[in-house]
């Protein structure tokens, strides 16, 4: 067999490949005994026709076909890997010329990953957010502890903003009750906004056993989207009574003895979140400068599939569980189609260039990935996923998504480098010194950063295989 590479622009080419007759001889007798199991001719036993019969009575040329379409997939690889191509996706393939006895020819154009040139990172620089945590930051986060600990108690008045009534509901589309549209003893606190539109209205004012009526348009359920008419009935009204802000509290809902050691405590956890959120920040910024630095084609099929794929996710995926549609989701965020489409695309390249520069960072810097590591990103995986870590491992395992996995980490681990060269001041001018967080939540937050810049569709298909294989173990339990 030989072989040879045309370059058509930097991230497509097209292999030309000749073939030697003699080098089909294993496939057209595969394709010989094949044709032998699946026909029968009078006066032969099955699977025991000669050649020449088959030739006579079926034709050469099907047999051809059928050898031909047996080896096509070894010629590939083999003129891929003697090219030392990396390859993406399917080859489109033409045969150029088949010669019985003589030869066959033929060409296959298919995308490959550009070459990149990673130039020198080192004098990258970014600015993220002060760490500054207010007296007020920490009276709101000491305020909505206090709230989870309010207590309630009945009362004969009409309802008010922030109490707690319980409600039955009844929803009607177009006259009809829904079979789904009934619900009783329902729990709401006035204001919250966690059940229906302009239920506040119709319930505020109303006490125990008074009734209302609204419309709304429907979250969830049967008719998802719809316009409803919901009659609301108050069966109770009772008042939030917050506990005294003091030691005593502090004791109730904390381990400390005193609110000033809960109101320290608080502090702390505040300026923890707020360093976790600066080194995303730095990592994601830092990312943003490395691909300013990078000169990356990107391929035109790979982006149409990621594109599409984006799309799908969103819609059949994510929307789906919410109960929304395309359409009504572009409403609420106040969206046209084409910003969409466009931001999708953006979002698709960026993706797509992520990938294309740590990857080669990869290389470059020689990195790997260790069992401790792949174990503990698939444990994170597991927990976003609802699944037990032996679950999701099992599923990521036999849906084939662990190199897509470890992919993932080695990423991470490329941005963390790049980061830890980088220099990032906070918006007061500081150096932020983001050695002194632990290497190993280091690496899990560029991966983090890595994912959400990517949008990394490994992850989400290793989940989607996860819930899948969750979904069939369900399923046989039922059965069984």
């Amino acid at each position: 067999m030989k072989s040879a590479v045309e370059t058509l622009n930097p991230t497509r080419v097209r292999l030309t490949v000749e073939v030697p007759f003699e080098e089909l001889k294993d496939s057209l007798d595969a394709a010989y005994k094949k044709i032998n199991q699946q026909v029968t001719v009078k006066g032969f036993r099955k699977g025991k026709i000669p050649a020449r019969v088959i030739d006579q009575r079926f034709g050469r040329g099907a047999v051809l076909e059928e050898a031909v379409n047996e080896a096509l997939p070894k010629f590939y690889t083999d003129a891929v890997n003697e090219a030392e191509l990396n390859v993406l996706g399917q080859p489109e393939v033409d045969i150029t010329e088949l010669k019985d006895g003589e030869t066959l020819n033929f060409t296959a154009e298919v995308d490959v990953r550009p070459t990149l040139e990673i130039p020198d990172y080192s004098g990258i620089e970014v600015e993220v957010d002060a760490v500054e945590v207010t007296d007020e930051d920490v009276e709101e986060a000491v305020e909505q502890l206090r709230e989870r600990f309010a207590s309630t108690s009945p009362v004969e008045r009409a309802a008010e903003d922030g109490d707690v009534v319980t409600i039955d509901l009844e929803a009607k589309v177009e006259g009809e009750v829904l079979e789904d549209g009934i619900a009783s003893g329902v729990s709401y606190t006035i204001g919250s906004g966690e059940l229906l539109d302009g239920i506040d209205d119709a319930v505020k004012g109303l006490e125990a056993g008074g009734e209302g009526t609204f419309t709304s348009e429907l979250k969830g359920g049967s008719a998802a989207g719809k316009e409803a008419e919901v009659t609301v009935k108050v069966t109770q009204v009772a008042a939030r009574e917050l506990p005294e802000l003091d030691d005593d509290f502090a004791q109730l809902a904390s381990e400390f003895d005193t609110l000033e050691e809960l109101k320290a405590d608080s502090r702390k956890r505040l300026e923890n979140t707020k360093q976790y959120d600066q080194a995303t920040q730095a990592q994601e910024r830092v990312l943003d400068k490395l691909l300013e630095l990078v000169e990356v084609p990107v391929p035109e099929k790979l982006l149409e599939d990621e594109v599409n794929t984006r799309k799908h996710n969103l819609e059949h995926h994510q929307l789906g569980q919410m109960g929304l549609t395309l359409d009504k989701y572009l409403e609420i965020q106040g969206k046209t189609a084409e910003e969409f489409e466009t931001e999708t695309r953006e979002a698709a390249v960026k993706g797509i260039k992520t990938q294309f520069v740590l990857d080669e960072l990869v290389k470059q810097e020689k990195l790997n990935v260790n069992q401790e590591e792949l174990t503990e990103h698939l444990m994170r995986r597991a927990a976003s996923s609802g699944m037990s870590p032996d679950q999701f491992a099992q599923a990521v395992v036999e849906g084939g998504q662990v190199p897509l996995l470890v992919g993932e980490v080695a990423r991470g681990k490329a941005l963390a480098v790049v980061v830890e060269s980088a220099t990032v001041k906070d918006t007061n001018g500081e150096v932020v010194d983001l050695d002194d967080e632990d290497e190993a939540e280091g690496e899990t937050g560029a991966a983090e950063a890595v994912e959400a810049a990517a949008g990394d569709e490994s992850a989400e298909q290793a989940e989607g295989k996860a819930d899948q294989k969750a979904e069939e173990k369900a399923a046989e339990k039922t059965e069984g």
